[in-house]
């Protein structure tokens, strides 16, 4: 969100982007504020922000696919996080046999093309988030612009769930290490890297944590600390007290990692512990579908994971872990054998 600055004479001006011209120069606009006090800040930026929301670009079909790209963009930094700021932009360098056209003169033959080409080496998802990208720009920019571009089949993904013994092995090898806390609070919580990451000592009473902060990469690769990108993600968590009983007291964050030094130490842990590779964040899908083998309704494993909607714990649930559903199938099996030998 852009910032108001005080300027000399004591009025508040926040600059907003407009538009970016022919030669490549970027144009803002300015809104300003006479009152000298903060409500004048806050005048100007919400004057800015609420323009940046609902402007039309002046003449939007004139533009290249390359500029109404950034002015998508540049709009929705508004009120979008900074991861997705930063994957939209860094998405931009996969639109060069587009950027130089015209939008009143793409045709769906262009799009298709595009399309073909990027489809060598990207996955299914890949290339579907690409087209999602164009289609959202036309149609902001030419809505009676029907696309009916032909995309690949999704595919299935390949998840594998830890099983109990996966987990055991995992936490012994990671016991008193600066891994042992992250890992229990991916398995029993289910919590995200970056929320473990983000996680302060003072969200944490007695065996309840407030999940509420989020650690993540901004448009220039830093780390930052900010909200939670939805509404699920605002929880709180209550864990076994073996978990919390080993969280320091104090104040300042749990860990001193980031997501990506979780994500690297990790991988050093399974191999100490020689189990099988899998991501961190399957430690969330292992509480998922144990919460879910022992009955727990799925509203509950939504809220307390911090998911939305139940399309990922679907993706879960058809990948359950081995041990479980091969109790389950024998569960199944003992039923239909009984009933067949009381015939």
């Amino acid at each position: 969100m852009a910032t108001a600055k005080k300027l000399p004479s004591g009025s508040w001006r926040c600059r907003v982007y407009d538009y970016t011209d022919e030669n490549g120069k970027k144009h803002y606009k300015s809104f300003t504020s006479d009152n000298p006090k903060p409500a004048g800040k806050r005048e100007a930026e919400a004057a800015a922000a609420a323009y940046a929301v609902s402007k039309k670009t002046a003449a939007p079909r004139s533009l290249t696919f390359q500029t109404a790209l950034e002015a998508y963009i540049e709009k929705r930094s508004v009120v979008l996080s900074p991861s997705s700021i930063r994957e939209y932009k860094r998405a931009m360098k996969n639109y060069d046999d587009l950027k130089n056209i015209r939008i009143d003169e793409i045709t769906q033959e262009d799009i298709q093309k595009h399309i073909n080409a990027f489809n060598n080496g990207h996955s299914p998802k890949s290339v579907r988030d690409n087209h999602a990208l164009i289609s959202a720009v036309l149609r902001e920019t030419r809505p009676d612009f029907a696309l009916n571009t032909v995309l690949p089949q999704k595919v299935r993904p390949q998840l594998y769930v830890p099983t109990d013994d996966d987990i055991k092995k995992v936490m012994e090898a990671a016991k008193g290490t600066e891994m042992e806390i992250p890992i229990l609070l991916a398995a029993f919580g289910p919590m995200r890297r970056g929320e473990i990451c983000a996680l302060d000592r003072s969200d944490v009473a007695g065996t309840r944590v407030h999940v509420h902060r989020n650690m993540v990469l901004d448009e220039n690769r830093k780390y930052i600390i900010k909200s939670p990108k939805s509404y699920a993600g605002d929880r709180f968590i209550d864990f076994p007290s073996f978990i919390t009983d080993k969280i320091p007291k104090g104040n300042g964050r749990v860990t001193e990692l980031n997501p990506n030094m979780i994500t690297q130490r990790f991988n050093h842990v399974l191999m100490h512990a020689g189990v099988p590779h899998f991501r961190f964040h399957d430690c969330r899908h292992y509480c998922a579908s144990i919460m879910h083998a022992i009955g727990v309704p799925d509203a509950y494993i939504m809220e307390r994971g911090g998911w939305g909607n139940d399309g990922t714990l679907k993706n879960v649930y058809r990948h359950a872990m081995a041990d479980q559903r091969e109790k389950m199938s024998d569960k199944t099996n003992g039923h239909f054998d009984a009933m067949y030998h009381s015939l």
